[in-house]
């Protein structure tokens, strides 16, 4: 890997193809049970038990605003540190780790809108793919976690 490139570990959501930095996730897991958190934001799905530590579940179809996951799909959960502590994100499906050149980099396409727009960074352009790096610091912002 040389200075201009960093690796990427991608996930499937709604048919996207989003990353996020390696260097963030902490692990990939199946689907847990969640026990509901009352009050909290809609996007909070609940919190897991991971080895004794409490973690916030975030649906990231609901944060982004996405249609709901089809009945009979689990999730997965990707496990990631933010600054406001570790966090799970439940996807449709983990994808690959990928390299990605910084020179690569573009802005977010037009036809991410909404919400989306606000947490994606940018899009790299792959073989047949386009890669939208999440920010996930934007995505988890506001969102009170249970580790903190």
């Amino acid at each position: 890997m040389s200075a201009t490139t960093k690796s990427m570990c991608t996930f499937w959501l709604a048919g996207m193809c989003l990353g996020t930095d390696v260097l963030d996730v902490q692990e990939v897991i199946r689907y847990q049970e969640l026990t509901p958190v009352p009050l909290a934001p809609a996007v909070i799905e609940g919190l897991m038990n991971l080895r004794g530590q409490i973690i916030t579940a975030v649906d990231l179809r609901k944060r982004m605003e996405l249609p709901a996951r089809p009945d009979g799909e689990e999730p997965v959960n990707l496990v990631i540190h933010t600054t406001e502590g570790v966090v799970s994100l439940l996807v449709d499906q983990i994808g690959d780790v990928v390299e990605v050149d910084q020179d690569m980099f573009e802005a977010p396409p037009g036809t991410v809108v909404g919400v989306g727009r606000d947490l994606i960074v940018g899009a790299y352009k792959l073989d047949g793919l386009l890669l939208l790096e999440l920010d996930v610091a934007r995505v988890t912002s506001g969102l009170a976690t249970a580790g903190s």
